[in-house]
């Protein structure tokens, strides 16, 4: 048995259903579940045919790098989005989910040979960074997202030795669970220091299309390389998903792209790793990426709930919507467990402890006082969700 499993925390949702154990909490209100960040809207019927009208190919094994056609249309997509552009050929490599990806990513990528390699993650962070790290052999390092610095890992805080340790860094715009998003001046930081240290920035952007202002999405890292002129994305590489894009979680479906030389080794270890994207998938997925209309759709619903949400909180706590997300990263004034234990047991409404998604580093848990609320249900429950947050704060004070 692999001795690195030992290390692997409780999934942030173990930790949540055991919270919950012995609860019942009141009959009268309907369950509303804010906790995973699972999109409830409908998958884009553009999708669905996709996977209708091609399921006869299911009769044919798929490779693992994909349909010519499929990484075009991401390649496309990429250049229309970021204004990057790429080989479809050599930088593109359709994967199975983001979550899967950025796993193996590190098992492909980290040289286990030396005993000090780091992999560098924000904190709090998606669980999968930290686990994907450990069983790659390295250490887990973790950089603080607080209040006081946007919710964004302050890099000037990093020592030259942890720098030189590196070996891979995931760096995770607009961020879960704040919905923080980096600008094109950290982006750049980050690749002259990946330059000038040899390691690899692995970026998660599954978030990228769910933002507040129409006219500022969220900057990319292969938009901000080729706008530094940095056009072969060396160290450089994205991971992108139409889960929360496209509303389809259950397609997994995304893609991985930039430096070619690293995509090409990631290319061979899936080909061992035996990971290949269904063809009716690929077809859907196609789809998926050439459509923007059900895109922007899906940010206004998600307006509408952030506005409704923020309005009624905002009598009795201080909240405002982040840049992008689907997340209120809201804090709390009494132990972030104790809050989401009584509100569930008074209002059978389930939010997620900012500590079970953290690692204490330094003193500091940077989840404590922290719920996450995702806002994945409809309008109607989110704002019924609120109403019963408000009054159980309310009772609190």
């Amino acid at each position: 048995m692999n001795a690195n499993i030992r290390k692997l925390h409780p999934y942030p949702f173990e930790k949540l259903a055991q919270l919950k154990a012995g609860i019942t909490p009141p009959s009268d209100k309907k369950h509303i579940a804010l906790s995973i960040g699972e999109p409830k809207h409908a998958t884009p019927e553009v999708i669905q045919q996709g996977v209708l009208q091609n399921i006869k190919a299911l009769g044919n094994y798929p490779t693992t790098k994909g349909i010519p056609e499929l990484r075009r249309a991401i390649s496309a997509w990429i250049a229309q989005r970021f204004n990057a552009k790429t080989n479809a050929e050599t930088q593109v490599l359709p994967v199975n989910g983001t979550r899967e990806a950025l796993f193996a990513f590190a098992q492909c990528v980290i040289d286990d040979s030396k005993p000090d390699a780091l992999v560098l993650m924000p904190n709090p962070f998606y669980q999968i960074y930290e686990g994907a790290a450990f069983l790659a052999g390295a250490q887990p390092y973790y950089l603080n997202t607080l209040e006081d610095n946007a919710y964004l890992p302050d890099f000037d805080r990093v020592s030259e030795k942890t720098w030189q340790q590196c070996q891979l860094l995931y760096i995770c715009s607009p961020g879960n669970p704040t919905g923080a998003v980096m600008s094109q001046a950290t982006h750049e930081k980050l690749i002259h220091l990946a330059m000038e240290y040899d390691f690899i920035i692995a970026s998660d952007e599954c978030y990228s299309e769910i933002y507040a202002d129409e006219t500022n999405p969220p900057q990319g890292l292969l938009q901000s390389a080729e706008a530094m002129g940095h056009n072969d994305f060396k160290n450089c590489v994205v991971f992108h998903s139409l889960s929360k894009r496209s509303n389809a979680p259950g397609l997994r479906s995304g893609f991985v792209a930039g430096d070619a030389e690293i995509i090409a080794k990631f290319f061979q270890y899936r080909t061992y790793h035996g990971c290949a994207m269904p063809v009716p998938t690929q077809y859907a997925s196609i789809a998926g990426w050439q459509d923007e209309k059900h895109v922007r759709e899906n940010r206004d619903f998600y307006r509408e709930k952030f506005a409704a949400v923020t309005e009624i909180l905002a009598e009795v706590c201080d909240v405002k919507q982040p840049e992008a997300s689907f997340y209120l990263w809201l804090k709390t004034s009494i132990d972030e467990t104790e809050f989401a234990q009584q509100l569930f047991a008074q209002e059978n409404v389930t939010v997620l402890p900012g500590s079970y998604l953290s690692r204490e580093v330094d003193g500091v848990n940077p989840g404590k006082n922290h719920v996450r609320m995702a806002l994945v249900a409809t309008t109607e429950e989110c704002v019924e969700a609120a109403q019963r947050i408000k009054n159980f704060i309310n009772n609190l004070h």
